[in-house]
């Protein structure tokens, strides 16, 4: 997949007959895919190009950062996400006053039409873009019918009766319901990271974990989990504990796996977790081996959830 920053670059190469998608794609859950592969198919049927359109930074970071969400996903994973679903082109624009300044015509004939030379345009059922958000679906269908560009309009995706949204989703990891929320992104919920030292007390109580430092915005709530760990092309599964570990008063939010069956090296290696299923709260024990019982228990409980699965 090739990903243009800024529009310059469209001036030099220009797309053949480009099949667009408007958005954020934050977390690239059930209702971006379905977009997605409304928009390959249109490219493949009129021998096309796929191309999604968004934003870097976040809009909300730059015009309203105390408002702006935590995100669901890095724009690595968000890049790794798209090229999944099959798009060839990712056209990624500076998001700034400026830019959102712009009215919606401007945009349309200015970047749509004259930069892009959209050919056919897939929006979500809510989208609505530019100033004041008047770049509604109503006006976008007229401008349409007048540059010579399909509007294409995609309805709600709903998993369990419930409408599959970024914001639903992010809801759903702050309460920790992991589940759920891997339902509707169509994948489990991951953050990603590189290992670092941390206070060597897993070995010492007999399940070593390996700590991480992760750029993701948007951890589950703190608490103990069942997870499957990816590290340079390797699977393997694990229990996570997301918190301060508070029996040892510790300060500050840590992220730690123990990876069962597993004693290499990892200092410094990146490594993705996949969140699978939520064991319980974080809880202070009255004393280290009350602690290590319960590690013991905890172990034990994921070992069944994945045998469970299998």
């Amino acid at each position: 997949m090739k990903i243009i920053r800024g529009l310059a670059d469209l001036k030099k190469a220009p797309l053949k007959d480009p099949v667009v998608t408007l958005g954020n794609f934050d977390g690239v859950h059930l209702g971006h895919q379905t977009i997605f592969k409304q928009v390959v198919a249109r490219a493949v049927e009129i021998n096309g190009t796929s191309v999604a359109f968004t934003f870097e930074p976040h809009p909300l970071k730059v015009l309203a950062p105390s408002r702006s969400p935590k995100l669901l996903a890095t724009f690595r994973e968000k890049m790794a996400q798209i090229e999944a679903a099959g798009m060839e082109v990712v056209v990624c624009a500076k998001f700034t006053p400026e830019f959102a300044s712009q009215n919606p015509e401007d945009f349309v004939k200015d970047v749509l039409v004259g930069a892009i030379g959209v050919k056919d345009l897939f929006v979500g059922h809510d989208y609505a873009f530019g100033r004041d958000r008047k770049g509604d679906i109503p006006f976008l269908r007229e401008a349409g019918s007048r540059y010579g560009f399909g509007v294409h309009v995609i309805g709600p995706v709903k998993v369990e009766g419930i409408i599959v949204s970024s914001t639903k989703i992010r809801q759903l990891v702050m309460d920790g319901e992991v589940c759920l929320a891997s339902k509707l992104i169509g994948r489990p919920y991951s953050i990603e990271g590189t290992v670092i030292p941390g206070h060597s007390r897993g070995r010492e109580l007999g399940f070593p974990t390996a700590n991480i430092t992760t750029p993701n915005e948007l951890p589950p709530k703190e608490g103990v989990y069942a997870v499957s760990v990816h590290v340079e092309g390797r699977v393997f599964r694990g229990v996570a504990n997301i918190g301060k570990n508070p029996t040892f008063d510790d300060e500050g939010v840590s992220y730690e796996v123990h990876i069962f069956d597993f004693d290499d090296n990892l200092y410094g290696k990146f490594l993705r977790m996949n969140f699978i299923k939520r064991v319980r709260d974080e809880y202070k024990f009255g004393s280290v081996p009350e602690l290590v019982e319960q590690i013991k228990n905890d172990v034990e409980r994921v070992k069944a959830i994945f045998a469970d699965e299998a």
